[in-house]
């Protein structure tokens, strides 16, 4: 079996052991509070029998030949890299933002990476782990989490310099069999959904931190792991039923309670020279899919900004013109960076392409720094009634009806009904609890923009530019 269905991706969610916490209570992962995450996990199963999608999810298994979900793939090629961000864009278009399973694809990518690269200078066997793990995963087309962000306690100090060591995850003991970890990881979307939580390092870290430079796969459900998730979704709708209303996201903090993790799930055990290059490498890969998922992003906005400058009349004034260029430019300049990323891509000695971190890094800055700006526009556009329009209760009341409808009608040839599902989508997408999260995501998903800045600095050549100037003004070093 290389494929699921959402139904039997459901099935072994209610099989798993309940470890969940949310929102005050444990609970089981069939949990109505999850339903609407679950949905959009449920999608990206769904896509491989959609016409518009299954040519860019469904792809081969590299190690089995067999046909599998693109969200449990390696990128074996630049083409792999273009697919992935053009997948990415037109999914994020289907559930109005974040489809959620890249974040494994992104993290398997790097893993493989550079457990071939430790291998390699170390004569360790971590890449044969991460192959037969790989294997599993493709086979059973699972979900995986990436459980990167520690909890970092004093941003001042170190991990080794923590008074409590448990605020970075590190190894507290090793045996025959394998090894015991403790500690959180925080951030962690679909923590309470996923099959496999996938574990890399957070930062670089010395020789003295060797405790800390540990990665490994876990299942989500194993012994010592508890999963504490925060659930946002789109206001639930009445009668007014909408697509975007049906998915929803989870975050959490996933604790790590004395976990035990059998030598062959672990990728990285105390080489500590690589837990910066797993944590970069990983960083790369994911702001690469930033550049086809955020804009998606834009285009819902650009879109739902459009069309509410139609229906209230105003669509072909000037300004507004002006503004939707603006979300236009924004929206095909990160996509751009994304496709000179792939064009750019290098291939490791695993195999896999990394994308370019340079342009990988601008595409994520551009997004992250004009996430705000993009929302200033449609709130703009739009005027204040996504904050202060009706419950929808009111537009179902025999009573109150009949006046929103009068009241609150705009341009002539534009419904009442039309009207008010517009005006309640952007009030669910830019001013409710799902949009807030969407918000704050934008700028802090992948590496907020200060990391996006180190490391476009990081790989960038300012000798050269110097030079050019000093060749054009006559410069002479040594004069």
């Amino acid at each position: 079996m290389a494929l699921r269905s959402s139904e039997e991706y459901m099935e072994r969610l209610k099989r798993m052991k309940p470890n969940v916490y949310a929102h005050g209570r444990k609970i089981r992962r069939d949990d109505p509070i999850l339903e609407l995450p679950i949905n959009t996990l449920k999608f990206t199963f769904d896509a491989v029998n959609d016409p518009e999608l299954k040519d860019l999810v469904l792809t081969e298994s590299h190690l089995t030949g067999e046909k599998i979900n693109r969200f449990t793939s390696l990128n074996l090629s630049i083409e792999d890299l273009y697919i992935q961000q053009e997948m990415k864009r037109k999914c994020c278009h289907r559930v109005g933002g974040c489809t959620q399973r890249c974040m494994a694809t992104d993290t398997l990518n790097a893993i493989g990476v550079v457990t071939k690269e430790i291998d390699e200078d170390r004569g360790t066997n971590y890449f044969d782990n991460f192959v037969e793990f790989l294997k599993y995963y493709q086979a059973n087309d699972l979900v995986g989490s990436t459980a990167m962000t520690d909890v970092k306690g004093d941003r001042k100090a170190r991990p080794s310099q923590q008074e409590d060591p448990d605020l970075y995850l590190h190894v507290v003991e090793k045996n025959g069999k394998g090894i015991v970890v403790r500690g959180a990881k925080n951030h962690i979307t679909m923590g309470p959904y996923v099959d496999e939580h996938l574990v890399i390092p957070t930062r670089n870290l010395t020789k003295e931190e060797s405790e800390w430079a540990v990665s490994f796969a876990i299942p989500a459900d194993a012994e010592g792991v508890k999963i504490i998730s925060r659930i946002v979704a789109p206001r639930r709708r009445i009668d007014l039923k909408a697509p975007y209303n049906q998915y929803g996201v989870a975050d959490s903090v996933v604790v790590f309670d004395d976990v035990f993790v059998p030598w062959e799930r672990v990728f990285m055990c105390g080489e500590w020279e690589y837990a910066g290059r797993l944590a970069l490498t990983f960083a790369g890969f994911h702001r690469h899919s930033y550049c086809g998922c955020k804009p998606a992003v834009t285009d819902i906005i650009l879109g739902a900004t459009a069309l509410v400058a139609e229906y209230n009349g105003v669509g072909n004034a000037p300004h507004i013109v002006d503004e939707l260029t603006e979300l236009m430019i924004i929206a095909e300049l990160v996509y751009a960076s994304g496709i000179a990323a792939a064009a750019k891509a290098t291939k490791t000695a695993s195999g896999i392409y990394t994308p370019r971190f340079l342009y990988s890094n601008t595409g994520r800055y551009m997004a992250g720094v004009n996430i705000y700006h993009e929302y200033d526009i449609l709130a703009s556009i739009a005027g204040g009634l996504p904050s202060t329009l009706p419950p929808e209760e009111d537009w179902l009341n025999p009573d109150t009806a009949p006046y929103l409808e009068k009241y609150f009608s705009r341009k002539p040839g534009v419904s009442a009904e039309n009207l008010h599902r517009l005006y309640r989508f952007i009030s669910d997408y830019s001013c409710s609890a799902m949009g807030g999260w969407a918000q704050y995501a934008g700028v802090h998903g992948g590496g907020s923009p200060v990391m996006e800045k180190i490391g476009i600095r990081s790989e960038y050549d300012l000798e050269s530019k110097k030079n050019i100037v000093k060749h054009l003004a006559g410069i002479k070093d040594s004069v």
